[in-house]
C-alpha cells in the first residue's frame, strides 16, 4: 500500500508534524510511505481559470503542484496535516489542493461533482493555538478539519479518523492518550 503524507506546518519537528510522524510509526514497514513538506514546494497560485475542468489537469507551467498531484493519484491512502489558521487548513496546502481539483473530481456532462479517488482513505490531524474546548467551541479546529473532509469528500475519499492538539500556545507536549489515539488511526489506515 503506497501513503502519502502531506505536511502543511512549516516546523518539520512541529507538533503536527510530530502528530503525523505517531501517525505513521504504527504502519508496517512493507507499506511504502512518502512525507511531502508542503509549505516546500514551489507552487504558482491556481488563477480559476476553470481550464482544468475540461482539460482534466491544471494547465499551468508544470510545477511542484503537478508532480505532487501524480503522487496522490498514485497513493492508496493519505495522512494530512495542518496548522489551523483563521479556522482553516494553511495556505500551502489549501493552494495544493486547489491546484489539484481535477486529481481529486471530474463533472458529469450535467455538471455534477465525480469522485476520482473513490475508496481511498484518509487521516486528517491538525494543532491549534486555541485550548480545548473554545477550539471546537469557535470552529478553529473544527474549521480545519472540515475544509479538508470536504475536499476529501469530493474527491471520493473515506476519513477513517482526525486527530487534533488544542492549546499549542501554552504547552506543545502530546500526551500519552493523543499519541495512542495517532498510532490507532495509523492501524485503522491500511485496514481492509
Amino acid at each position: 500500500m503506497k501513503i502519502l503524507v502531506l505536511n502543511g506546518s512549516p516546523r518539520r519537528n512541529g507538533t503536527v508534524a510530530s502528530l503525523l510522524k505517531s501517525v505513521t510509526e504504527s504502519i508496517p514497514a512493507e507499506h511504502d510511505i512518502e512525507w511531502i513538506d508542503v509549505c516546500k514546494l514551489n507552487m504558482k497560485y491556481c488563477t480559476a481559470c476553470m481550464a482544468c475542468r475540461e482539460k482534466e489537469k491544471c494547465i499551468l507551467p508544470e510545477d511542484d503542484a503537478h508532480i505532487v498531484g501524480k503522487k496522490i493519484q498514485d497513493a492508496d491512502a493519505l495522512v494530512i496535516g495542518t496548522p489551523t489558521h483563521w479556522g482553516n487548513m494553511c495556505a500551502p496546502l489549501k493552494l495544493l489542493f486547489d491546484r489539484n481539483v481535477p486529481v481529486f473530481m471530474g463533472e458529469s456532462p450535467g455538471g455534477m461533482p465525480v469522485p476520482r479517488q473513490k475508496g481511498k482513505r484518509a487521516v486528517v490531524v491538525t494543532a491549534c493555538t486555541t485550548p480545548w474546548p473554545f477550539n471546537f467551541i469557535l470552529p478553529e479546529s473544527r474549521g480545519a478539519i472540515r475544509a479538508i473532509r470536504e475536499v476529501l469528500h469530493y474527491g471520493g475519499y473515506k476519513t477513517v479518523g482526525t486527530l487534533t492538539k488544542p492549546g499549542t500556545k501554552k504547552s506543545k507536549e502530546i500526551s500519552s492518550s493523543l499519541t495512542a489515539k495517532a498510532k490507532r488511526l495509523g492501524k485503522k489506515l491500511i485496514q481492509r
